[in-house]
């Protein structure tokens, strides 16, 4: 099972969308389920959900684990594909956001383009890397800072912006022979709040 993967289809994403299915994929994570194990759970009939678990198939979203006897039935055991899973923007390419449209360092709805297009391109590369059986370089970092002050904030911004723009002046080789672009999104938002928890109202200073 992969730890996450992304949803390109667009037939797909609908079908892992549908409440009744999205709940079996959750119980599919925990371990391998056939469809009498899976209707008590979700209180549905064993065709209901052998139907449900059919579409999910037919998507790749669940694949066959196992088969097991009981009594005079041979049941299918199912797992899902992966542990979560993401959609791409490709499932609804005519109106997927476009970050070159325009561009704003300081829109969160800007952000928002970046980040869908960083699922939809990291998205495709899995799906090529695994086609072709190679590895994919990436590189991520994440972490979190409590900044004292909105000047604070404004002058990490600076320095940030500084540090990364020269990073890329030093080793960007436009004309190398057999040179590989790379893609850099740098983001910084306020934290989200853990469920439960009394949601913090963004400040916006002018």
């Amino acid at each position: 099972m992969l730890d996450v993967t992304v949803i390109e289809d667009a037939e797909a994403a609908a079908v892992s969308l549908d409440p009744i299915r999205a709940r079996l994929l959750a119980e599919l994570t925990a371990g391998p389920a056939s469809a009498a194990m899976l209707a008590g759970k979700v209180g549905l009939p064993r065709q209901k959900v052998n139907y449900h678990l059919k579409a999910l198939e037919r998507h790749g979203l669940v694949e066959l684990a196992g088969e097991r006897r009981k009594g005079n039935v041979t049941e299918r055991l199912m797992r899902a594909t992966a542990a979560s899973y993401v959609i791409s923007p490709l499932a609804l390419a005519a109106v997927q956001p476009d970050p070159d449209r325009f561009r704003d360092q300081l829109s969160a709805r800007w952000m928002l383009a970046l980040g869908a297009r960083l699922v939809r391109d990291v998205g495709s590369l899995i799906t090529g890397a695994a086609k072709a059986r190679k590895r994919l370089a990436t590189y991520a970092l994440d972490g979190e800072v409590t900044f004292a002050s909105a000047a604070d904030r404004a002058a990490f911004i600076e320095e940030l912006t500084a540090g990364v723009g020269a990073l890329i002046r030093k080793y960007h080789a436009g004309d190398a022979e057999g040179g590989r672009d790379h893609r850099i999104v740098v983001a910084v938002h306020p934290t989200v709040k853990p469920q439960g928890a009394e949601p913090a109202v963004p400040q916006i200073e002018e």
